[in-house]
């Protein structure tokens, strides 16, 4: 009890003395509060064991500095989602290996109330019982969606974070992972490079964005991109990117929101060669193949649940987006969360190319390149694709060459994987290095790191 009460006053009196003079704001933050710390017992006249001190310092960093109670959550790699579903119930987690866990961890009404808020104010946005509903994202990108008091939320406030790693995945380890083969990361390389516009689709959590993200490190490396998106997940290693994100108002009298189709009629005029918007769900659909139809190579994507299900979503309300136009998609890849035993894991179960529309039925043509065998949890690659003879088209490349140009891309992603090089960095830079002077990587292809700075 003790310790409590002093922590207590400790929390109290160190919120009293938050006015800083600007030295102090020069300061580390964690060195000033153990400063502070020490001033205060000293104030008080305590002479304290060393593990009485340490505690003090733990729950006082955990509550200026880190996140309160979820501290440790938020800090381990293997939880992907926390849960709360309101006041006075257990913390529920995602975790990698586990999946579902329910916690010990449950918070008072007004406990609860203050740590939305706080979680609010940590996003940069505000939250009040006349605006009980926010989705932003987090300093450390998690995606954050948050309900305050019992507005809308009749069992209290509720918050789900979605968390994500302090670094995007890269091709190489989505491969290593057994998301994707080395045949459909060359597959993505050569369609990206050549301008091939792309959808990724799925269920939630099937690793929409995460394959986005890393399929963007093909993007020529001095290639203009535009991102937009309505909470901030996109991260790209590159200078020439304009990163959009919405805005919404806060009061009718305050400055107006800026939604996803402002920002892409923003976007078409800023000469982007690749567009990429986070997730397609609203009107901003028909802006987006409007620009794929005027020639912007664009990626994005999208819930849907097979090709046939995004086909018929894009069509209709709210989306639609005219058939003839769905023609200038040249490629979706089907996401999906699957189990292999008792484990869930990641895996892309097909990619269909569009090929055009068929004259006398209207039906939209597609050719499956990549098909999933969950029996041997293999993809099979079906040995036609009209994007490779497409670009080999384009390049003026016969199949000789086109097999070549496969072969290099292959031979570049299988050195990386049997180096370890996989972090997000390093990938890039070999990647942007082969799009400029390919044979400074296969100079060294034996030993890659020789070439990173």
């Amino acid at each position: 009890p003790f310790e409590y009460e002093l922590l207590e006053r400790l929390y109290e009196d160190l919120r009293d003395i938050l006015i800083l003079t600007d030295e102090e704001i020069r300061e580390q933050p964690r060195t000033l509060l153990f400063r502070k710390i020490e001033a205060l017992l000293s104030q008080y006249g305590l002479n304290l064991p060393t593990e009485t001190v340490y505690k003090l310092r733990y729950y006082l960093k955990r509550n200026f500095l880190g996140w309160s109670r979820i501290d440790p959550l938020m800090k381990d790699l293997d939880i992907e989602d926390i849960s709360c579903d309101g006041h006075d119930i257990p913390l529920f987690l995602y975790h990698r290996r586990h999946r579902n866990i329910r916690t010990n961890i449950r918070f008072p009404e007004q406990q609860l109330n203050s740590l939305a808020i706080s979680l609010a104010q940590r996003s940069g946005k505000h939250i009040s019982i006349g605006n009980p509903i926010l989705d932003s994202t987090l300093p450390d990108g998690s995606r954050l969606q948050l309900t305050l008091g019992t507005e809308v939320t009749s069992r209290g406030s509720s918050f789900t974070i979605r968390k994500f790693r302090p670094e995007p995945f890269t091709p190489i380890e989505l491969m290593e992972k057994g998301t994707f083969t080395v045949d459909q990361l060359v597959y993505f390389w050569l369609a990206i490079e050549n301008n091939k516009s792309l959808l990724y689709i799925g269920g939630t959590a099937s690793g929409k964005t995460s394959s986005l993200n890393a399929m963007s490190l093909f993007i020529p490396p001095l290639a203009k991109v535009v991102s937009i998106e309505d909470t901030r997940e996109i991260m790209l290693y590159r200078e020439n990117w304009i990163a959009s994100v919405t805005r919404e108002s806060l009061t009718a009298e305050g400055s107006r929101s800026i939604n996803m189709f402002d920002l892409l009629k923003a976007a078409m005029r800023q000469r982007p060669e690749f567009i990429i918007v986070g997730e397609v769900r609203g009107p901003e659909a028909q802006t987006l193949f409007q620009a794929m139809n005027t020639g912007h190579t664009t990626y994005s994507t999208m819930h849907a649940g097979g090709v046939d299900a995004t086909i018929h979503r894009l069509e209709s309300e709210p989306l639609n987006v005219p058939r003839n136009m769905l023609q200038a998609l040249n490629i979706i890849s089907v996401q999906g969360l699957i189990f292999r035993g008792s484990e869930r894991v990641r895996r892309c179960q097909e990619i269909v190319e569009i090929t055009g529309i068929e004259p006398n039925s209207g039906n939209i043509l597609v050719n499956n390149v990549f098909e999933y065998d969950p029996v041997s949890d293999e993809m099979r690659y079906s040995g036609r694709s009209h994007v490779y003879s497409a670009i080999a088209a384009n390049r003026g490349w016969s199949r000789e060459e086109l097999a070549r140009e496969v072969g290099k891309r292959r031979q570049v992603i299988q050195a990386l994987h049997e180096q370890n090089i996989r972090d997000f960095r390093s990938v890039s830079e070999i990647f942007s290095i082969f799009a400029i002077t390919p044979d400074v990587i296969f100079d060294n292809i034996d030993d890659l790191s020789v070439v990173l700075t």
